[in-house]
Protein backbone atom coordinates (compact mmCIF):
# COMPACT_ATOMS: atom_id res chain seq x y z
CA UNK A 1 0.00 0.00 0.00
CA UNK A 2 1.19 3.25 -1.20
CA UNK A 3 0.21 6.99 0.25
CA UNK A 4 -1.13 9.73 -2.46
CA UNK A 5 -1.54 13.51 -2.06
CA UNK A 6 -4.42 14.40 -3.92
CA UNK A 7 -5.34 17.94 -4.37
CA UNK A 8 -9.28 18.89 -4.01
CA UNK A 9 -10.32 21.88 -5.73
CA UNK A 10 -13.66 22.32 -4.20
CA UNK A 11 -12.26 22.40 -0.55
CA UNK A 12 -8.80 24.20 -1.25
CA UNK A 13 -6.80 21.32 0.70
CA UNK A 14 -4.96 18.29 -0.08
CA UNK A 15 -6.45 15.21 0.85
CA UNK A 16 -4.45 12.24 1.96
CA UNK A 17 -5.41 8.69 0.15
CA UNK A 18 -4.36 5.14 0.36
CA UNK A 19 -4.07 3.72 -3.30
CA UNK A 20 -2.90 0.38 -4.02
CA UNK A 21 -0.07 0.83 -6.13
CA UNK A 22 1.81 -2.60 -7.47
CA UNK A 23 4.85 -3.19 -5.37
CA UNK A 24 8.00 -2.70 -7.66
CA UNK A 25 9.69 -5.99 -7.95
CA UNK A 26 13.61 -7.27 -8.65
CA UNK A 27 14.36 -9.97 -10.49
CA UNK A 28 18.20 -11.76 -10.17
CA UNK A 29 19.69 -14.15 -12.04
CA UNK A 30 23.09 -15.85 -12.01
CA UNK A 31 24.88 -15.96 -14.99
CA UNK A 32 27.02 -19.45 -15.21
CA UNK A 33 29.44 -18.08 -17.89
CA UNK A 34 30.04 -14.49 -16.24
CA UNK A 35 30.56 -15.08 -12.56
CA UNK A 36 27.61 -12.74 -11.82
CA UNK A 37 24.32 -11.64 -11.47
CA UNK A 38 21.73 -9.52 -13.25
CA UNK A 39 19.32 -7.59 -11.88
CA UNK A 40 15.79 -7.04 -13.22
CA UNK A 41 13.81 -4.46 -12.93
CA UNK A 42 10.02 -6.07 -13.50
CA UNK A 43 8.45 -2.57 -14.10
CA UNK A 44 10.39 -1.82 -17.11
CA UNK A 45 11.58 -5.73 -17.41
CA UNK A 46 14.95 -4.48 -17.71
CA UNK A 47 18.49 -5.61 -16.45
CA UNK A 48 19.23 -2.42 -14.01
CA UNK A 49 22.68 -3.61 -12.93
CA UNK A 50 25.13 -6.53 -12.68
CA UNK A 51 26.47 -7.72 -9.11
CA UNK A 52 30.11 -9.65 -9.57
CA UNK A 53 30.05 -12.74 -7.68
CA UNK A 54 31.67 -16.13 -7.09
CA UNK A 55 32.72 -18.39 -10.57
CA UNK A 56 29.75 -20.08 -11.91
CA UNK A 57 26.69 -19.40 -9.80
CA UNK A 58 24.10 -21.63 -10.49
CA UNK A 59 21.59 -21.96 -7.16
CA UNK A 60 19.87 -18.63 -5.77
CA UNK A 61 17.73 -18.22 -3.10
CA UNK A 62 16.45 -15.78 -0.70
CA UNK A 63 16.40 -16.07 3.51
CA UNK A 64 13.20 -15.59 4.94
CA UNK A 65 13.06 -11.66 4.93
CA UNK A 66 14.50 -11.62 1.49
CA UNK A 67 17.14 -9.30 3.36
CA UNK A 68 20.26 -11.63 1.73
CA UNK A 69 20.51 -14.14 -1.13
CA UNK A 70 22.37 -17.27 -0.91
CA UNK A 71 24.34 -17.91 -3.90
CA UNK A 72 26.43 -21.62 -5.09
CA UNK A 73 29.20 -20.56 -6.50
CA UNK A 74 30.32 -23.75 -7.96
CA UNK A 75 33.67 -23.72 -9.20
CA UNK A 76 34.70 -21.15 -5.80
CA UNK A 77 33.43 -24.40 -3.87
CA UNK A 78 31.34 -22.21 -1.64
CA UNK A 79 28.05 -20.63 -0.89
CA UNK A 80 28.34 -16.94 -1.25
CA UNK A 81 26.14 -14.48 1.35
CA UNK A 82 24.65 -11.78 -0.81
CA UNK A 83 23.47 -8.56 1.14
CA UNK A 84 21.18 -7.15 -0.88
CA UNK A 85 20.52 -3.81 -0.21
CA UNK A 86 24.78 -3.09 -0.56
CA UNK A 87 24.63 -5.81 -3.31
CA UNK A 88 27.71 -6.99 -1.50
CA UNK A 89 29.21 -10.25 -0.62
CA UNK A 90 29.35 -10.55 2.93
CA UNK A 91 30.28 -13.86 3.74
CA UNK A 92 30.91 -17.51 3.43
CA UNK A 93 29.04 -20.94 3.72
CA UNK A 94 30.72 -23.77 3.99
CA UNK A 95 29.51 -26.19 1.59
CA UNK A 96 31.76 -28.91 0.19
CA UNK A 97 33.15 -29.07 -3.41
CA UNK A 98 31.00 -28.15 -6.65
CA UNK A 99 27.62 -26.83 -5.21
CA UNK A 100 25.02 -26.44 -7.82
CA UNK A 101 21.37 -26.83 -5.93
CA UNK A 102 20.64 -25.08 -2.42
CA UNK A 103 17.18 -25.16 -0.41
CA UNK A 104 16.49 -23.30 2.57
CA UNK A 105 14.80 -25.33 5.54
CA UNK A 106 11.41 -23.66 6.94
CA UNK A 107 12.59 -22.45 10.14
CA UNK A 108 15.19 -19.94 8.12
CA UNK A 109 18.15 -21.64 10.07
CA UNK A 110 19.89 -25.01 8.08
CA UNK A 111 20.50 -24.62 4.38
CA UNK A 112 21.19 -28.08 2.38
CA UNK A 113 23.48 -28.24 -0.85
CA UNK A 114 24.34 -31.27 -3.39
CA UNK A 115 27.62 -31.69 -4.31
CA UNK A 116 27.33 -33.15 -7.47
CA UNK A 117 31.13 -34.66 -7.51
CA UNK A 118 31.32 -36.12 -4.31
CA UNK A 119 27.85 -37.87 -4.11
CA UNK A 120 26.95 -35.86 -1.02
CA UNK A 121 24.30 -33.61 0.56
CA UNK A 122 25.73 -30.83 2.55
CA UNK A 123 24.19 -29.35 5.72
CA UNK A 124 24.98 -26.10 6.81
CA UNK A 125 24.21 -24.47 10.01
CA UNK A 126 23.60 -20.62 8.61
CA UNK A 127 24.51 -18.92 12.10
CA UNK A 128 27.77 -20.42 13.15
CA UNK A 129 28.49 -20.85 9.73
CA UNK A 130 29.54 -24.80 9.84
CA UNK A 131 28.35 -27.77 8.62
CA UNK A 132 26.26 -30.25 10.44
CA UNK A 133 27.05 -33.27 8.67
CA UNK A 134 27.29 -34.36 5.10
CA UNK A 135 24.74 -37.16 4.38
CA UNK A 136 26.01 -40.64 0.95
CA UNK A 137 23.14 -40.31 -1.55
CA UNK A 138 23.57 -41.36 -5.36
CA UNK A 139 25.52 -40.22 -7.88
CA UNK A 140 25.65 -36.37 -9.56
CA UNK A 141 22.94 -35.42 -6.54
CA UNK A 142 20.85 -32.28 -8.56
CA UNK A 143 17.71 -31.42 -7.17
CA UNK A 144 16.38 -30.59 -3.82
CA UNK A 145 13.33 -29.71 -2.05
CA UNK A 146 12.42 -29.52 1.67
CA UNK A 147 9.05 -30.86 2.82
CA UNK A 148 6.53 -27.60 3.88
CA UNK A 149 6.23 -28.81 7.26
CA UNK A 150 10.57 -29.14 7.31
CA UNK A 151 10.34 -32.80 7.88
CA UNK A 152 11.53 -34.28 5.00
CA UNK A 153 14.72 -33.07 2.75
CA UNK A 154 14.92 -34.71 -0.79
CA UNK A 155 17.78 -35.21 -3.16
CA UNK A 156 17.51 -36.17 -6.52
CA UNK A 157 20.61 -38.16 -8.19
CA UNK A 158 21.09 -37.84 -11.42
CA UNK A 159 23.17 -41.13 -12.36
CA UNK A 160 21.77 -43.06 -10.02
CA UNK A 161 18.07 -42.27 -10.99
CA UNK A 162 16.65 -41.80 -7.73
CA UNK A 163 14.83 -39.50 -5.18
CA UNK A 164 16.36 -40.19 -1.93
CA UNK A 165 14.01 -39.32 1.25
CA UNK A 166 16.08 -37.91 4.25
CA UNK A 167 14.81 -36.73 7.85
CA UNK A 168 15.81 -33.63 8.38
CA UNK A 169 16.31 -34.33 12.54
CA UNK A 170 17.98 -37.75 11.69
CA UNK A 171 20.09 -37.04 8.39
CA UNK A 172 18.36 -41.14 8.15
CA UNK A 173 17.95 -41.93 4.08
CA UNK A 174 15.03 -43.57 4.98
CA UNK A 175 13.55 -44.14 1.61
CA UNK A 176 14.27 -44.10 -2.36
CA UNK A 177 12.42 -43.69 -5.14
CA UNK A 178 13.38 -44.92 -8.52
CA UNK A 179 12.62 -42.71 -11.26
CA UNK A 180 13.92 -42.16 -14.91
CA UNK A 181 16.83 -41.23 -16.37
CA UNK A 182 19.07 -38.25 -14.96
CA UNK A 183 16.25 -36.66 -12.55
CA UNK A 184 16.82 -32.93 -11.84
CA UNK A 185 14.29 -30.69 -9.61
CA UNK A 186 11.59 -31.78 -7.32
CA UNK A 187 9.21 -29.21 -5.81
CA UNK A 188 6.86 -30.78 -2.77
CA UNK A 189 3.25 -29.12 -2.66
CA UNK A 190 2.24 -26.78 0.02
CA UNK A 191 -0.35 -29.10 1.58
CA UNK A 192 3.09 -32.27 1.89
CA UNK A 193 1.00 -34.69 0.32
CA UNK A 194 3.00 -35.05 -3.39
CA UNK A 195 6.30 -34.34 -4.64
CA UNK A 196 7.04 -33.33 -8.20
CA UNK A 197 10.03 -34.52 -9.82
CA UNK A 198 11.46 -33.88 -13.58
CA UNK A 199 13.89 -36.26 -15.27
CA UNK A 200 16.14 -34.37 -17.97
CA UNK A 201 17.17 -37.82 -20.13
CA UNK A 202 14.10 -39.59 -19.29
CA UNK A 203 11.90 -36.94 -20.37
CA UNK A 204 9.45 -37.47 -17.71
CA UNK A 205 7.77 -35.62 -14.79
CA UNK A 206 6.39 -37.61 -12.07
CA UNK A 207 4.01 -36.90 -9.01
CA UNK A 208 5.04 -39.15 -5.85
CA UNK A 209 2.65 -39.82 -3.12
CA UNK A 210 4.91 -38.60 -0.14
CA UNK A 211 3.48 -40.57 2.48
CA UNK A 212 4.02 -43.99 1.00
CA UNK A 213 6.95 -42.35 -1.93
CA UNK A 214 5.32 -44.61 -4.78
CA UNK A 215 4.77 -42.22 -8.14
CA UNK A 216 0.96 -42.06 -8.96
CA UNK A 217 1.14 -40.01 -12.27
CA UNK A 218 3.52 -39.89 -14.80
CA UNK A 219 3.38 -37.33 -17.20
CA UNK A 220 5.40 -37.05 -20.72
CA UNK A 221 5.92 -34.46 -23.35
CA UNK A 222 5.25 -34.19 -26.92
CA UNK A 223 6.20 -31.01 -28.65
CA UNK A 224 5.08 -30.28 -32.30
CA UNK A 225 8.42 -30.12 -34.36
CA UNK A 226 10.33 -30.96 -31.58
CA UNK A 227 12.33 -34.39 -31.75
CA UNK A 228 11.91 -36.38 -28.38
CA UNK A 229 15.28 -36.60 -27.60
CA UNK A 230 15.48 -32.93 -26.89
CA UNK A 231 12.36 -33.01 -24.72
CA UNK A 232 14.05 -32.76 -21.31
CA UNK A 233 12.25 -31.58 -18.48
CA UNK A 234 13.65 -29.98 -15.80
CA UNK A 235 12.85 -26.97 -13.64
CA UNK A 236 9.40 -27.00 -11.85
CA UNK A 237 7.40 -24.58 -10.26
CA UNK A 238 3.74 -24.93 -9.02
CA UNK A 239 1.32 -22.48 -8.44
CA UNK A 240 -0.36 -21.41 -4.53
CA UNK A 241 -3.29 -21.72 -6.15
CA UNK A 242 -3.10 -25.24 -7.22
CA UNK A 243 -3.95 -24.50 -10.35
CA UNK A 244 -1.03 -24.94 -12.69
CA UNK A 245 2.04 -26.62 -12.82
CA UNK A 246 4.39 -25.02 -15.12
CA UNK A 247 7.98 -27.26 -16.63
CA UNK A 248 10.88 -25.96 -18.51
CA UNK A 249 11.76 -28.34 -21.27
CA UNK A 250 15.24 -27.72 -21.50
CA UNK A 251 16.61 -27.94 -25.16
CA UNK A 252 12.87 -28.15 -26.46
CA UNK A 253 12.98 -24.62 -25.80
CA UNK A 254 9.42 -24.54 -24.31
CA UNK A 255 7.35 -24.75 -21.28
CA UNK A 256 4.77 -27.02 -20.39
CA UNK A 257 1.86 -26.07 -18.42
CA UNK A 258 -0.16 -28.60 -16.55
CA UNK A 259 -3.40 -28.54 -15.32
CA UNK A 260 -3.26 -29.75 -11.54
CA UNK A 261 -7.01 -30.35 -11.24
CA UNK A 262 -7.27 -32.92 -14.00
CA UNK A 263 -3.62 -33.33 -14.43
CA UNK A 264 -3.45 -33.17 -17.83
CA UNK A 265 -1.30 -31.05 -19.80
CA UNK A 266 -2.52 -27.69 -21.30
CA UNK A 267 -0.60 -26.34 -23.58
CA UNK A 268 3.32 -25.30 -24.70
CA UNK A 269 4.98 -22.27 -24.78
CA UNK A 270 7.77 -21.48 -26.88
CA UNK A 271 10.24 -19.51 -24.72
CA UNK A 272 14.49 -19.06 -25.27
CA UNK A 273 16.95 -22.15 -25.94
CA UNK A 274 17.87 -24.50 -23.14
CA UNK A 275 14.86 -23.25 -20.76
CA UNK A 276 16.61 -24.23 -17.57
CA UNK A 277 14.80 -22.70 -14.32
CA UNK A 278 11.60 -20.67 -13.06
CA UNK A 279 10.35 -18.39 -10.94
CA UNK A 280 7.33 -16.33 -9.95
CA UNK A 281 6.54 -12.99 -8.71
CA UNK A 282 5.18 -12.19 -5.49
CA UNK A 283 1.70 -12.02 -6.77
CA UNK A 284 2.30 -14.89 -9.30
CA UNK A 285 0.76 -12.92 -11.98
CA UNK A 286 4.63 -13.14 -14.03
CA UNK A 287 6.46 -16.51 -14.17
CA UNK A 288 10.36 -16.35 -14.88
CA UNK A 289 12.71 -18.43 -17.17
CA UNK A 290 15.93 -18.60 -17.88
CA UNK A 291 17.54 -19.71 -21.28
CA UNK A 292 21.17 -21.04 -20.86
CA UNK A 293 21.84 -20.75 -24.91
CA UNK A 294 20.21 -17.78 -25.69
CA UNK A 295 21.29 -15.82 -22.79
CA UNK A 296 17.86 -14.22 -21.74
CA UNK A 297 14.88 -14.60 -19.67
CA UNK A 298 11.29 -14.92 -20.70
CA UNK A 299 8.69 -13.50 -19.50
CA UNK A 300 5.15 -15.09 -19.23
CA UNK A 301 1.85 -13.90 -18.18
CA UNK A 302 0.25 -16.39 -15.91
CA UNK A 303 -3.23 -15.77 -16.39
CA UNK A 304 -3.09 -15.54 -20.28
CA UNK A 305 -0.76 -18.23 -20.38
CA UNK A 306 1.48 -16.03 -23.07
CA UNK A 307 4.82 -14.87 -23.55
CA UNK A 308 5.40 -11.36 -23.43
CA UNK A 309 8.77 -10.36 -23.14
CA UNK A 310 12.48 -11.37 -23.96
CA UNK A 311 14.73 -9.82 -21.86
CA UNK A 312 18.96 -10.28 -22.51
CA UNK A 313 20.99 -10.79 -19.94
CA UNK A 314 24.18 -12.22 -19.08
CA UNK A 315 25.78 -16.25 -20.43
CA UNK A 316 24.31 -19.33 -19.47
CA UNK A 317 21.37 -17.81 -17.17
CA UNK A 318 20.62 -20.40 -14.38
CA UNK A 319 18.65 -19.35 -11.35
CA UNK A 320 16.52 -16.54 -10.67
CA UNK A 321 14.46 -15.45 -7.74
CA UNK A 322 12.54 -12.51 -7.59
CA UNK A 323 11.53 -9.98 -4.88
CA UNK A 324 9.96 -7.02 -4.01
CA UNK A 325 11.48 -3.59 -2.76
CA UNK A 326 10.37 -0.73 -0.89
Amino acid sequence: MKLAIIANPLVGISCLFALSLPAAELAYVTNEKDDDISVIDLASQKVIKRIPVGQRPRGIIFNHDKSLAYICASDSDTIQILDLATEEVIGELPSGEDPETIALHPDGKTIYTSNEDDALLTVIDIATRTVKTQIDVGVEPEGLAVSPDGKIVVVTSETTNMVHWINTETYENFDNTLVAARPRSAMFTQDNKHLWVSSEIGGELVVIDVATRKIVKTFTFEVNGIHSDRVQPVGIELSRDGRYAFVALGPANHLAVIDRKTLTIEKYLLVGRRVWQLAFNQDQSLLLTTNGVSGDVSVVDVENLKVTKSIKVGRYPWGVMIKEVQ
